[in-house]
């Protein structure tokens, strides 16, 4: 059964989605980061710049470079390979997120952020998935 974990109360949820995924890189995992055109541009910018020492491979999916590149940013699923981790940026429960092992949400501090994660939290709840929640800067 996939596991989903919430990222909440986020300073600078992208900084902090670059570590994760940085951490999930290290490990030799490969994922999937979800959300709108304009997140995963900022996203994407991010990934080249949070860290001087570290380079982490992503691209867009649909990209020739799909097959071989462990992170793949996407905003609609059916164009991304099977990898076992999602990454959430997006402020909806994902169509096909049950297909993945673990699922990360992360969560601004933001008041309509929170709104909508506390709605994402209660479907999975309500669906028997095994919930974790990490809150930071409370």
């Amino acid at each position: 059964m996939i596991r989903v974990d919430f990222h909440a109360h986020l300073e600078d949820p992208l900084g902090y989605a670059c570590r994760l995924v940085r951490k999930a890189y290290r490990a030799t995992h490969q994922l999937i980061v979800l959300g709108e055109p304009a997140v995963l541009r900022a996203f994407d910018r991010q990934l080249w710049i949070f860290s001087p020492l570290d380079f982490i491979p992503h691209c867009m999916a649909g990209s020739p470079l799909t097959d071989d590149t462990p992170v793949i940013l996407t905003t609609d699923l059916d164009q991304a390979p099977f990898y076992p981790i999602m990454l959430n940026l997006g402020s909806k429960v994902p169509k096909q997120f049950a297909r993945f092992q673990r699922l990360i949400e992360i969560i601004s501090n933001d008041k309509h952020e929170l709104a909508a994660a506390r709605n994402r939290y209660r479907f999975y709840q309500d669906q028997g998935y095994a919930l974790n929640t990490y809150k930071r800067g409370e």
